[in-house]
């Protein structure tokens, strides 16, 4: 039993390492349609460098999405759990695959610390599921509400033309605080307010560094 519980271990571990080389390179695949559609979205320079900036912003959001959910994955106790963040996890990698495709669109480029991230994330989410599948959960659920309202300032923030990344960040805001609800109901602790200011802090250092690099 052991020696099997081990080589889970390990198939995960490996599977993380792939997941992450995919996601900081680029490779990752959306399974859904991408919510920008046909709309258009004519920017100056100067609306196309801010948009550019604010989307980077979001892909390295999602990379650390990915991260935070294979180090839980790593860790979790009950195969319940992992297959919910397996299951979340899926549907980051529509958001991480948009957010790619939009930088793009936009002559952007993802930043420079998206490997940092995703291994500081990783190491966070396998501690955090170390604590237990209800902390792990409630550590989802702060998490979400966190990126609502990041999402919930950069879709204000947006060039008031550029539609398609503000489908984008719409359709990703109703995915997030479903896995949001989700974990909650799964069982998750709730986190108190002074622990969700700490992680808002990080969370705008985070963002303050990735909009220009």
């Amino acid at each position: 039993m052991a020696a099997r519980n081990d080589m889970t271990r390990l198939d995960t571990l490996l599977t993380a390492l792939d997941r992450g080389l995919r996601s900081v390179t680029g490779v990752v695949k959306a399974d859904r349609p991408n919510p920008a559609g046909d709309r258009e979205a004519p920017l100056n320079d100067t609306e196309r460098r801010h948009a550019a900036g604010l989307m980077r912003v979001n892909h390295c959001g999602e990379i650390c999405a990915q991260a935070l959910y294979e180090g839980q994955s790593l860790t979790a106790r009950r195969a319940e759990t992992r297959d919910s963040l397996a299951a979340a996890s899926r549907q980051e990698e529509d958001h991480l695959a948009w957010c790619r495709e939009r930088l793009g669109e936009l002559d952007g480029r993802p930043s420079v610390l998206d490997p940092a991230f995703y291994i500081a994330s990783y190491a966070l989410g396998a501690v955090t599921g170390l604590l237990g599948d209800r902390v792990s959960l409630g550590f989802i659920e702060a998490t979400e509400d966190q990126v609502r309202q990041h999402l919930d300032r950069h879709i204000d923030k947006l060039p008031e033309a550029d539609e398609r990344s503000r489908a984008i960040l719409a359709e990703m805001r109703a995915d997030e605080v479903r896995h949001g609800e989700d974990a909650a109901r799964a069982g998750g602790l709730p986190f108190p307010e002074m622990v969700k200011g700490a992680m808002g802090l990080a969370s705008r250092l985070m963002t303050e560094t990735t909009y220009r690099i």
